[in-house]
């Protein structure tokens, strides 16, 4: 998101945080309901055109958008004409961000349900459950499969264990990928969890397994070189021979075998 859409969002989630606190554990009602939004917006071009464009007077787009939303919460209609109400730099912005204030209101549940820990070890446990599964990950991503059959692939997965609220953020992770892949969807709850919980996620892929002293001394490092408490979740990968490919956010360092001998191959290709 530009600079117009980026304080546009955060507009709108300060005034939804009061609201996700009041409705408690029922958060994840809202969010789900949230998700139909972004689900109307995704299936029409000309929704999200009228709804994203500035030009466009603002009550008649909250008018149409509280139409669109029908029987839903009126806590929901009302942070969707927010939504509309906005400007936005893009029109695809706008189902952007009803996604992760969809997001944020099922971890929002969580929290109030005390369990926001478990819904972040229970989606670390997926990724890394998936790291090698290379097919179901395809599966998981392919357009050709319907969304519904995707979603029933990860229940089995899930078989019922784990949290209300990572059940729902799983399957939602593969009804609608919104263009990414499976897993890069479970790294991103990650980061909004840790911003619910004012930390930054270090995803740190290793050949071997990392003992308690190591894993302290390098989220020592990497706390001290972000400014801020870093939680570390390791994969064991043994296609990676050897070092370290660490990412915090959108930044990566690799430093694995396999990604030096790929640098060699470049060099020696140019």
């Amino acid at each position: 998101m530009r600079g117009t859409s980026r304080a546009s969002l955060a507009a709108v989630e300060e005034r939804l945080e009061p609201v996700l606190t009041a409705a408690g554990t029922r958060s994840s009602v809202l969010g789900e309901q949230l998700f139909a939004l972004v689900d109307a917006l995704d299936s029409s071009a000309a929704l999200r055109r009228t709804l994203g464009d500035p030009s466009i007077d603002g009550d008649a787009k909250a008018a149409l958008v509280a139409r669109l939303l029908g029987p839903a919460d009126p806590r929901v209609v009302t942070v969707a004409q927010e939504l509309v109400r906005a400007r936005w730099s893009a029109d695809a912005d706008l189902a952007e961000a009803a996604e992760r204030l969809g997001f944020h209101a099922v971890l929002a549940s969580a929290e109030a349900d005390g369990v926001l820990a478990e819904v972040e070890e229970e989606l670390f446990r997926l990724t890394r459950a998936l790291a090698g599964q290379r097919d179901v990950r395809r599966t998981l991503f392919d357009p050709a499969i319907p969304g519904e059959a995707r979603g029933s692939l990860v229940d089995g997965i899930l078989a019922g264990r784990g949290t209300a609220q990572t059940a729902i953020l799983a399957r939602r992770a593969a009804v609608a990928p919104r263009g990414r892949r499976y897993v890069a969807t479970l790294g991103h709850l990650a980061d909004l969890i840790a911003e619910r919980r004012n930390r930054q996620v270090a995803t740190v892929t290793s050949a071997t397994a990392l003992d308690a002293a190591q894993r302290e001394r390098l989220t020592q490092i990497l706390s001290q070189a972000y400014g801020r408490e870093i939680q570390l979740n390791v994969i064991l990968d043994p296609q990676v021979l050897g070092g370290l490919r660490i990412q915090v956010g959108p930044q990566v360092v690799d430093s694995t075998v396999l990604s030096r001998l790929a640098d060699a191959r470049r060099r020696l290709a140019g």
